[in-house]
């Protein structure tokens, strides 16, 4: 499979989460444009990729409770990252690990997402 050539930064647990398969929705302030692949990237490594398919909302804090098990985040951290205003899901399919994590190298300004254009193996 092709490596996706645009990664998200993820912290963790979430990015392992997604990764293995555990996350399939990814909470945001924004709606994304992208769709298809999308490395995920935590602690500096490409660690895995899914496909983004899509986007749903925008939710308030309440109306993303009853879907944790898609999201897993806790109401605590929802309601600290939203700071009163809606958020959007990111529909996640296809997640996978990598076997062997890439180095991404640092740049300023990378926030959200990063130019996979240059990954290198770790080590």
């Amino acid at each position: 499979m092709e490596r996706p050539k645009l990664g998200l930064i993820v912290r963790e647990p979430y990015a392992s989460y997604i990764v293995d398969g555990k996350k399939t929705w990814e909470i945001r302030k924004r709606v994304a444009r992208h769709r298809g692949p999308l490395g995920i990237v935590s602690r500096g490594l490409l660690i895995g990729q899914a496909d983004l398919v899509g986007v749903e909302g925008p939710f308030s804090v309440e109306e993303l409770l009853p879907h944790f098990a898609k999201h897993l985040a806790e109401e605590a951290f929802l309601r600290a990252y939203a700071q009163g205003e809606p958020l959007y899901a990111w529909v996640l399919e296809n997640a996978f690990r990598y076997e062997k994590p890439l180095f991404v190298p640092r740049r300023p300004g990378r926030v959200m997402f990063v130019d996979l254009t240059e990954t290198f193996e770790e080590g």
